[in-house]
């Protein structure tokens, strides 16, 4: 799965794949896959571990310290969807505990529909899409809760899998629908819910509205403010005179658009030697802010942004979503996701603010 990085919202298809790695995408399973699996180790030498050849599973499992079973064949290099069912199909007939997998929603949906919920599964989160309810809120929680389901006996639940339209995507709508379910590991607070859609009620757009207002009546002159996707920061470009793409990730300034929908590297280059902001919202009833359907605003971006200039803007509608949650930070960087975590003010409505707990 390549990182989303390069705007692309999605790369399922081979055709898209080429063009993100023409733009500059790197692939991100193999990484986040490692990760997880070291938090397996404890378990070596009283479990065995089955994958398929080279770079769908064999190099991640050495990797991270595992001499594992190796079965199937792939031809090295052109993995497809294809070869991700045959590999979920041979570890059901094989009837491993635990389906282990690295990708996105579109991945999701093809392990989905090759094991019709008959073996037990598991994402490690690493694609652009992630909106169903069957990952991990990280790579880290995806090896602890695989340890711990391996060696407890713990209660298993129906997780949605969820895939959106990509070229629909790409072009400013969300055509999404429900393509069935997997059977993940119950425990609450390691496996993240399946997105849930914006209310489109009057009341849910005048607070919408009204947090526009005051974030524009905050924005300096001299600042560049990079703004995530979203239907609760898409009104702030409204209030500005600008376009601004519901699903991309955009640079304004308070005269106008500087750069939109852009990648990582125009984000970079637009900020580069100015003072900077960035402006994001959680994914309504995950409570991501960085992570998920935004990977353009990464690490290298927010380092050089700061910490102390991300505003978090969210409705109390989709804050009522997330009572009991904290928001949360899944960047791809340990360091930066330390350096995120803690409590941030996040502005609710006109000079109405709400402190939320962020954790990684």
């Amino acid at each position: 799965m390549l990182r989303g990085r390069v705007g692309l919202k999605g790369t399922d298809g081979v055709e898209i794949q080429k063009k993100a790695i023409e733009l500059g995408a790197a692939p991100a399973s193999p990484k986040r896959a490692v990760e997880a699996l070291k938090h397996i180790l404890s378990l070596k030498g009283r479990i065995q571990l089955v994958t398929y050849p080279q770079e769908m599973g064999e190099n991640e499992a050495k990797e991270a310290g595992f001499t594992p079973l190796v079965v199937g064949s792939i031809q090295t290099g052109k993995t497809t969807s294809t070869d991700t069912n045959n590999a979920a199909q041979e570890m059901a007939q094989l009837g491993v505990d635990l389906l282990l997998f690295a990708g996105g929603d579109g991945t999701a949906r093809d392990i989905c529909g090759a094991i019709d919920g008959n073996i037990p599964a598991l994402g490690i989160p690493s694609g652009v899409k992630i909106h169903s309810g069957v990952f991990a809120v990280n790579p880290e929680k995806a090896g602890d809760l695989a340890t711990k389901y391996l060696q407890e006996d713990l209660p298993l639940r129906e997780g949605e899998v969820m895939d959106i339209d990509e070229q629909a995507f790409r072009e400013g709508r969300v055509s999404a629908r429900l393509y069935g379910y997997l059977r993940v590991p119950d425990e609450g607070t390691l496996v993240q819910d399946a997105k849930t859609g914006s209310s489109r009620g009057e009341d849910e757009e005048y607070q919408k509205n009204v947090i526009a207002v005051y974030v524009t009546e905050q924005m300096q002159d001299d600042c560049y403010y990079i703004i995530g996707p979203g239907s609760t920061t898409k009104p702030i470009g409204d209030r500005l005179g600008i376009e601004k793409s519901l699903l991309g990730v955009d640079v304004v300034k308070k005269g106008g658009l500087v750069a939109k929908d852009a990648s990582e590297k125009q984000l970079l280059q637009s900020i580069q030697g100015k003072k900077a902001k960035i402006i994001v919202t959680p994914i309504g009833g995950q409570g991501y802010i960085f992570g998920r359907g935004n990977q353009q605003i990464s690490p290298e971006v927010i380092k050089k942004v700061g910490r102390g200039n991300i505003v978090v803007v969210a409705t109390k509608t989709k804050l009522n979503s997330l009572i009991g949650k904290p928001l949360r930070v899944d960047t791809g960087d340990s360091e930066v996701d330390m350096m995120l975590t803690g409590h941030m003010r996040v502005i609710a409505g006109y000079r109405e603010e709400v402190v939320k707990k962020v954790e990684c």
